[in-house]
């Protein structure tokens, strides 16, 4: 189990850095800003669960392993930027939701956590990367407005809790949540899918005011014409 969350976890490090560091790029940051973008894309949901399980300190700034891999991704992007940054990110997005849903309830089975709280924590560390990403860069966070994107991480964790009090192998386990992660959240972009959202009232427009007098009479001490 410690294996496999570390695993997954490099893993989600590794692409969620990507995307953040992307995310840096579109908006024209330095090396310094790409690095902390990516850094932060990469570790905060991962530190969040580990704080609210009560694994301290979080493996992202006790394990070298961690800041070393953002690093290494936040470089590879400075100096090797996609000419199309739009699809890259999206699948770079997918694949971290994918791997951290997956590694956050796996941890958070381990440390002990009810199947409700091992679900939602592993949501979190799936879209806590995502959200201090786009809040760095001035963005509304993705899981607000995006297509099936925390449902796909929900949906993903409580495949692996359901799978685990099932006491059914960790690697169908692993490889069912990934893929059912991934696969809707790729799905939901393809095809539009989304959650509903309130529709903004039309504005209400005030009645004129009916006109007094006569066609071509004086009104409000002005004459006007029949046609105003």
């Amino acid at each position: 189990m410690k294996t496999l969350v570390l695993v997954l976890d490099l893993a989600g490090t590794f692409v969620f850095a990507l995307s953040g560091a992307m995310a840096a790029v579109r908006h024209r940051l330095d090396i310094f800003g790409i690095l902390v973008v990516s850094f932060a894309a990469a570790t905060f949901g991962g530190m969040g669960r580990d704080l609210l399980i009560g694994a301290v300190p979080p493996a992202a700034i006790e394990d070298w392993r961690y800041v070393a891999t953002s690093a290494l991704a936040g470089l590879a992007i400075f100096y090797w930027t996609p000419k199309k940054l739009g699809t890259p990110l999206l699948i770079f997005d997918g694949a971290g939701l994918a791997f951290f849903a997956v590694s956050g309830s796996l941890k958070a089975c381990a440390w002990g956590a009810p199947p409700v709280a091992a679900v939602l924590l592993g949501a979190l560390t799936g879209v806590g990367g995502g959200m201090a990403r786009d809040i760095l860069v001035s963005e509304i966070p993705t899981v607000l407005r995006a297509d099936l994107y925390a449902v796909a991480a929900l949906a993903g964790a409580a495949v692996v809790v359901g799978g685990i009090l099932l006491k059914l192998p960790f690697g169908l386990v692993t490889g069912a949540g990934l893929i059912l992660c991934f696969g809707l959240r790729f799905i939901a972009i393809r095809r539009g899918w989304h959650l509903p959202t309130a529709r903004w009232p039309e504005e209400i427009r005030r009645p004129m005011a009916a006109p007094t007098g006569r066609p071509g009479e004086p009104r409000d001490g002005k004459f006007k014409r029949p046609n105003e």
